[in-house]
């Protein structure tokens, strides 16, 4: 059998396999703007999607059923949810703008940052004291194992109201530490700690338990999961808001750049996975099932500062601001382009999982 015979058999498995999947649990509810929204994480990065969530938000047309996120992805469909159910469209708004904004004003990030705008960084000596924290483990340098994101979240987010009466159906990626496997918290059994565990980095914190079992960043198994997105009653229209770029640059020798690169294939490749393999049951579907699955798409692929790896850790008020403009510039611009595709046709192009 030919690597491309294998290949398309493949699919025509997958697809058969989703399609039992469907039909034993799948139905539509008709809507014409109804999206299902696929979060990645990425850390500061993620008050990027901030200003994508705030710009559909504006859209009055616009409802959602169900959004799935892991790390800062997971943490942005939170809060929003929980905005929602306290305020509407409106609530959600402000529960983004009020989470974000005292994310930002935590560290006295001016004394470690230079430069202004989309050419902000952290300055020499802040770069070289984050790579000297990297050598010792968090229980070294943190003994305690204090987290300003716990506070945070805890004073942000009415977990119990969203275990009772969630607006949405909600997938929070974890990975389980000793199997390797993608653990998705649902909203009816959501804790802090499985929010935190999200976005537990294991470099930067301390290994958050859930029910007795280890959890780290859900980014090293989904970024984030697609699959649950595609069940279910509601939408069938999925849009993913991706920060990490598809393709990076030429990638010099350097032992700081390679070990750049290594992280970010990490947090990428499951999720480049799935999307190649749904890309195949597509190509395979004969205007089956999976045709009735509109996907769409908002990236950050022409913002030059997403693509510096150690701004993910500028948690700076200005910084955070700036990349929230241009998440809603770019989802305004996308908005006045596809607005009326959805619940029609979907908008992505599959060429970038098909190579």
């Amino acid at each position: 059998m030919t690597p491309l015979a294998s290949r398309a058999d493949k699919a025509k498995l997958i697809w058969a396999s989703l399609r039992r999947w469907w039909n034993a649990d799948f139905s539509v509810v008709p809507s014409s703007r109804l999206l299902n929204l696929g979060l990645q994480g990425g850390g500061a990065h993620g008050a990027y999607t901030w200003g994508v969530l705030d710009a559909l938000l504006e859209e009055p047309s616009i409802e959602f059923s169900a959004l799935s996120g892991s790390s800062a992805g997971a943490i942005n469909a939170v809060v929003f949810a929980n905005g929602w159910m306290q305020g509407g469209r409106t609530g959600a708004r402000t529960a983004l703008d009020d989470f974000w904004m005292e994310v930002g004003q935590q560290i006295p990030w001016p004394l470690v940052t230079q430069g202004q705008g989309d050419s902000i960084n952290l300055t020499i000596v802040a770069r070289v004291l984050t790579q000297w924290l990297g050598m010792f483990a968090p229980i070294q340098l943190n003994p305690l194992g204090l987290n300003p994101l716990r506070d945070i979240l805890n004073n942000h987010i009415d977990f119990e109201g969203l275990r009772r009466k969630s607006p949405f159906r909600l997938f929070v990626g974890a990975t389980h530490v000793n199997s390797g496997k993608l653990r998705l918290f649902r909203e009816h059994e959501l804790q802090l700690d499985m929010l935190l565990a999200s976005a537990c980095l294991p470099r930067l914190h301390h290994t958050v338990i859930v029910d007795g079992e280890p959890y780290w960043d859900g980014g090293y198994s989904a970024n984030p999961a697609v699959f649950p997105l595609l069940r279910g009653k509601g939408s069938l229209d999925i849009l993913l808001i991706l920060l990490a770029p598809q393709l990076q640059d030429d990638v010099d020798q350097s032992v700081e750049s390679i070990a750049t690169r290594i992280q970010e294939i990490g947090f990428t490749g499951h999720f480049i996975r799935e999307m190649h393999m749904l890309a195949d049951a597509v190509n395979v579907s004969d205007r089956g099932r999976l045709e009735t699955v509109r996907f769409h798409m908002i990236d950050a692929e022409n913002l030059d500062v997403l693509r510096r790896s150690e701004t993910k850790l500028l948690a700076y008020g200005p910084f955070l601001e700036m990349l929230r403009d241009h998440g809603r510039i770019r989802t305004k611009q996308w908005l006045a382009e596809n607005l009326q595709s959805i619940g029609k046709r979907g908008t992505l192009d599959w060429a970038h999982w098909t190579v």
